[in-house]
């Protein structure tokens, strides 16, 4: 998340990646969200089903639906369709929007696996990671409740390279909701357009939606991922630290700042290291979900 405002300390909060805001604006090249099937096959020939499921950490809800799909070999949108008959058990917040549940693991195939049975024990594994004693005393210790610590764990997952940068991020999060300062984090965008992109536009924060953090206070309505339990851990037990701001200057080099005026020099950086790797010869930019450029930089 790169923030290009200054805070806003007399904001209100109300309620409850990794890409950069351009200090100057930006063009934006959006990408689509690739979805890949991603399962361990038996080694048969191309028409054999596969014998297990992969979903990894930070996929969508859609990107898992998607898989499933193709694992069962169902038409495209049975999964999603499935959803009002699957009976999950999901918190009361969640509304029956099973996004931030659907918990990243590999999931034997059966022959009698249906999507139904799959995204069942999907949340089922999910509810018994989230709903421990460590996690539940953590969510209370910071004054939340599970669905909301998932919910940052999920922007966790989608801002942070490394299990280290990721208790960094959670408490970029929680000083700037202690601070009644809006989160900025370009993740949340990327959700709300269904993209995954490093650039973000001065336009696209000003996008009219509730998963649009730069003009809503608070945590999203939802999860915008599911995250996996490391970024849940880092969502209960942040690391100690007065950051407001981050930004991935390079790959391997995220930079923490509570100094809105250094995290500015660290966006410049970016951009320049950006620039230069666009530049006719050179590789193409890495759109890993660590790189962010909002005013947290997200």
């Amino acid at each position: 998340m790169q923030m290009n405002t200054s805070p806003r300390s007399t904001i209100r909060l109300t309620r409850r990646g990794r890409t950069a805001l351009i200090a100057a604006g930006a063009v934006v090249a959006a990408t689509a969200v690739a979805v890949p099937l991603l399962s361990v096959g038996g080694g048969g020939g191309a028409d054999e089903r596969p014998t297990s499921l992969v979903i990894p950490e930070g996929w969508r809800s859609g990107q898992v639906y998607e898989a499933v799909d193709k694992a069962l070999a169902l038409p495209a949108g049975s999964t999603r369709k499935s959803l009002s008959k699957a009976s999950l058990m999901l918190p009361d917040d969640a509304e029956g929007n099973p996004e931030g549940y659907l918990f990243p693991a590999t999931y034997p195939l059966r022959e009698k696996s249906t999507s139904e049975s799959l995204l069942a024990v999907m949340v089922e594994t999910a509810n018994k990671k989230f709903n421990g004693g460590q996690v539940t005393a953590g969510a209370q210790r910071n004054a939340m409740n599970v669905y909301q610590a998932v919910t940052i764990a999920s922007i966790i997952q989608a801002e942070a390279a490394t299990e280290e940068d990721m208790g960094r991020v959670a408490r970029v999060i929680f000083n700037r909701l202690e601070r009644g300062m809006p989160l900025q984090m370009d993740s949340t965008i990327n959700y709300a357009l269904n993209r995954s992109t490093l650039n973000t536009t001065v336009d696209d924060t000003k996008f009219d939606s509730p998963y649009n953090s730069y003009r809503r206070m608070g945590l999203p309505p939802t999860p915008i991922a599911n995250p996996g339990e490391a970024a849940m851990r880092a969502a209960v037990n942040p690391t100690s630290g007065d950051w407001l701001y981050f930004v991935t200057v390079k790959p391997g080099d995220t930079r923490f700042t509570a100094n809105y005026q250094e995290h500015l020099r660290n966006v410049a950086e970016f951009n320049q290291n950006r620039r230069k790797a666009a530049s006719p010869g050179a590789g193409a930019v890495s759109g890993s979900p660590s790189a962010s450029t909002s005013p947290a930089t997200g």
